[in-house]
């Protein structure tokens, strides 16, 4: 049984998660640190300034690191906080409930019979 604070409990990372392109980004950047084009390149058609508020978002709760590389041209890495490491067994448990009951999720109708009657 959950605790009944948990909804409130729970807000602070839901508004992280929040948005169109958090868990794209988020995804990206559990793969290594990432320079500004190549988040704009992978996470196509991100407008950069959508991409750079984000990133903000993420630095300012903890979740990315941005660091500055001096030269010509300058360039800026975004890589992921311990705390932002630690996001990654919440992406894992969303998949591994997209593949076991997000079938009728899909439009998808082979099994979704049969777990709705186990569920009962």
């Amino acid at each position: 049984m959950m605790d009944r604070s948990c909804p409130g409990t729970v807000e602070p990372i839901l508004e992280i998660l929040d948005g169109k392109w958090m868990l794209l980004l988020l995804f990206e950047l559990f793969n290594g640190n990432r320079r500004f084009g190549e988040l704009r390149r992978k996470l196509h058609p991100i407008s950069p300034k959508t991409l750079t508020d984000r990133l903000r978002l993420l630095e300012e709760k903890g979740i990315v690191t941005r660091t500055i590389f001096p030269g010509v041209p300058l360039h800026v890495e975004y890589d992921l906080t311990e705390a932002g490491q630690g996001l990654q067994p919440i992406f894992a448990a969303m998949w591994a409930w997209t593949q076991a009951h997000g079938g009728h999720l899909r439009g998808e109708t082979n099994d979704a019979g049969s777990g709705s009657q186990q569920a009962t």
